[in-house]
């Protein structure tokens, strides 16, 4: 069902298109391109409530500016939804986050539009004060560029260090500030607390109603009125608020709180704002969900990516299932951590704005002294974790096995090369899915493996997951478990939990001819794979790791001994990975045998759901069991 857009809407393919139209229809605009947001992904999915809590600021954007020439960044893209209808892709969006189809970040092959690739967070002011440097170098004074970036992303370290750099660069630059206190979870911390004085400020907020005509008439008086402004917004800001402006001290001239959904009241203060040179941030305030009355009043983190629903009664569907189901591993995460929890009161849970996704939240209900929401701030959370195992705790450091990524160094150096005891428990290690190549969970085990002191291990599944988090717990050292979205194969998940020797993996099936050995949750591809196999009158054998660091070498030593045809199976990178520690293994020990890695290669894999994305890459169980035939038919010869 292709979804059919608004008289307005539909004349728009690009920016230039919206500039056609008066600023009275812009009202219009924002709603049928708010309704064409809600229709499109109450059917196809996709995230939901972010990029309708920016319809009218999207559409100002795009109608004061000069885009595709002026740069525009949206952080994260969440929020982009909106750009990219607008932006010529608005025929093709209900392919949003579908195997093949557009991506559900802006993105820079997709379109010249999507001036920086994005997917991860507090990455916007950086990309934009880069490109303004480069302007200003060029000698492009009026250009203009624009981060667009919510006060959950503001947490991020990297957006303190770019408006620190920006303040002090002269160049054309707005910063704004979407703030509707929501990343994915409520937000957390002090500067929410500062955004949120701001904000509620009533006397603050109407003196700046009263003077913003006033200064806006002055900008047309030439330089000397720049001095007049800066003088009387300085004084109201510091004598009304009682305090000094967070991003005025950095140099960063300072506008608002303004409404975010007053798209007439926009298109004003952009213009304004394009003519004043030099760094600037604009305060919007927005609302999560805007619009949509399910989301803009429900709970706003079902509504950050729901899934699909009815649009009129903002029912989610969920499929009822006909037997019973095995859990999700970050469920079974958060409740083991619980439990563990119980007994051992050394035990610390830490997350970067991701209590929901890694359901940590489990034991932030349950334990609330004991768990803690960081904001986005992976760094932060590492070395936090660090310093609490200085003091004899056990911290259980959750973190997306992409974002991980971000706090690689705070990983070598405050905790390996100290040896502390930090459990790092990686969420959506693997690949993602829909979320594409900038949530993919691909590089893990190949840049983890590699730092002295860390254990490196993937459970097959939620009784492994159990019982290594177990074991960590018994481990005097960095300790790493990686598991992947979505569910497990386990019903009944509530196991006994043990201790597992480090470093010793086992045997899933006895065989001959071809070994296979896995690791983590793709194992139970292989299982797939040797039942249809054995029907076709193969016997491979199969061996689950456990652990990429240590190897087990006793088991390695049996399998090379008997096999001289292995293939390694992983959902992660080819390049350094579990594949590649096998066969180092075997070089390092006198072995011959012709082995066949199997996993991620050497290029960016795109978006789709999981199971397309182990087909394409030749992993899946069929996959699995093709690469055993093609093996077998060489050694029968």
């Amino acid at each position: 069902m292709i979804i059919q857009p608004g008289k307005l809407l539909a004349q728009i393919n690009t920016p230039d298109d919206l500039k056609n139209f008066s600023k009275d229809q812009l009202v219009q605009i924002c709603d049928e391109l708010r309704q064409f947001i809600v229709d499109n992904v109450s059917v196809y999915g996709g995230h939901f409530g972010a990029s309708l809590g920016v319809v009218e600021l999207t559409v100002a954007l795009h109608y004061v500016l000069n885009t595709p020439d002026d740069q525009l960044v949206w952080d994260v893209g969440h929020q982009a939804y909106g750009h990219k209808i607008l932006t010529g892709r608005k025929e093709k969006f209900h392919t949003n986050r579908i195997y093949g189809g557009m991506s559900g970040f802006p993105k820079r092959k997709e379109s010249e539009y999507d001036t920086f690739g994005v997917g991860h967070s507090s990455t916007s002011i950086s990309a934009a004060l880069g490109m303004a440097v480069a302007s200003k170098y060029k000698g492009l004074s009026r250009k203009q560029h624009v981060a667009v970036i919510g006060d959950g992303s503001m947490t991020g370290g990297m957006a303190f260090e770019a408006m620190n750099h920006a303040g002090v660069s002269d160049t054309n630059m707005i910063i704004i500030l979407n703030d509707n206190c929501m990343s994915i979870d409520p937000n957390v911390g002090a500067l929410k607390d500062y955004l949120t004085d701001i904000t509620t400020s009533h006397t603050y907020n109407k003196v700046k109603d009263e003077v913003w005509n006033i200064l806006g008439k002055f900008s047309k008086f030439g330089s000397s009125a720049q001095e007049i402004i800066s003088k009387v917004e300085g004084a109201i800001k510091s004598a009304v608020l009682k305090q000094s402006n967070l991003f005025e001290s950095l140099n960063l001239r300072y506008f608002g709180p303004v409404d975010g959904h007053d798209v007439h009241h926009l298109v004003e203060v952009l213009s304004d704002l394009r003519d004043i040179p030099g760094p600037k941030i604009l305060h919007c305030v927005t609302v999560k969900g805007k619009g949509y009355a399910p989301a803009e009043n429900g709970n706003k983190t079902t509504w950050h990516a729901p899934g699909l629903f009815d649009k009129v009664t903002g029912e989610i569907y969920k499929k009822t299932p006909t037997k019973p189901q095995a859990p999700k591993y970050q469920d079974v995460f958060g409740h083991t951590l619980v439990e563990l929890a119980k007994e051992n009161d050394k035990i610390m849970g830490i997350t970067p704005a991701m209590p929901s996704g890694s359901s940590l939240n489990i034991m932030m209900k349950e334990m609330p002294d004991r768990a803690f929401d960081v904001g986005i701030a992976e760094q932060h959370a590492v070395t936090f974790s660090a310093g609490l195992a200085t003091q004899g705790l056990i911290p259980f450091c959750n973190i997306y096995s992409s974002f991980m990524q971000r706090a690689y160094d705070q990983v070598v150096h405050d905790v390996a090369l100290q040896n502390l005891q930090v459990v790092f428990c990686l969420d959506r290690a693997g690949f993602a899915g829909a979320d594409g190549p900038t949530h993919h969970g691909a590089y893990d085990i190949a840049y983890f493996r590699c730092i002295p002191n860390m254990v490196v291990t993937a459970p097959m599944d939620e009784e492994e997951l159990r019982n290594l988090m177990f074991t960590a717990t018994k481990f005097e050292g960095p300790f790493s478990i990686r598991y992947p979205r979505g569910q497990g194969v386990m019903p009944e998940w509530r196991t006994p939990m043990r201790e597992i020797p480090i470093g010793q993996g086992r045997i899933i099936k006895e065989g001959e001819d071809v070994a296979i050995l896995t690791i983590g949750h793709i194992g139970n591809y292989a299982v797939e794979a040797t039942e249809m196999l054995v029907k076709e009158g193969l016997n491979p054998a199969h061996y689950d790791m456990r652990f990429v660091k240590p190897l087990d070498e006793s088991l390695l030593h049996e399998v090379f001994g008997k096999f001289k045809k292995v293939i390694t199976v992983e959902d992660g990178c080819l390049m350094g990975g579990f594949g590649s520690a096998v066969v180092e293994w075997m070089m390092d020990n006198g072995y011959q045998a012709q082995v066949k890695r199997l996993g991620i290669p050497d290029r960016i894999v795109e978006h789709g759901e999981q199971i397309e994305l182990h087909r394409e890459c030749g992993f899946d169980p069929e996959g699995i069991a093709e690469a055993v035939r093609e093996l077998a038919v060489v050694t029968i010869r």
